[in-house]
């Protein structure tokens, strides 16, 4: 199998003191690569405020996008762990962790979008991914 997510793109033990401030921490390994530029991610945050946090998906886990658009340079994936809770203010809350996806066209949104719904239909998988202890054991699970 193909790497879903690559090791430096992941993070554990972050903080921050607001969702919009997870979702920029969350970014950055994107914004660090070169797949994103920093507009993306204030795009991914123009999203959540005028949609609504329609991109809590369950109960701790938040997956931030936006649409494909010209500041996204690379098809690519990010995660933050939070140390503490991140409100989002809506029923899933609280949030800890933060992945981020940044596609270049509707086509790798869809398909990127479809296998980490997979994983998460397993109802144990957020669980696994905040119990483990090393951003090369969550490495490790996400690629399993």
């Amino acid at each position: 199998m193909n790497e879903s997510i690559a090791r430096d793109s992941i993070r554990i033990g972050m903080r921050a003191g607001s969702w919009q401030e997870a979702i920029r921490v969350a970014a950055e390994p994107l914004v660090e690569r070169g797949s994103i530029e920093p507009v993306y991610v204030e795009r991914m945050i123009d999203s959540v405020n005028t949609l609504g946090p329609y991109i809590v998906m369950m109960p701790k886990f938040a997956l931030a996008h936006a649409a494909p658009g010209e500041d996204v340079r690379e098809s690519d994936l990010s995660l933050a762990v939070f140390s503490d809770d991140i409100e989002f203010h809506c029923d899933n809350d609280p949030v800890r962790i933060v992945m981020c996806l940044a596609c270049v066209d509707r086509e790798a949104h869809i398909a990127r979008l479809q296998g980490i719904a997979e994983k998460l239909l397993d109802e144990s998988f957020v669980g696994q991914m905040l119990a483990c202890t090393s951003e090369q054991q969550l490495y490790d699970l996400m690629n399993a």
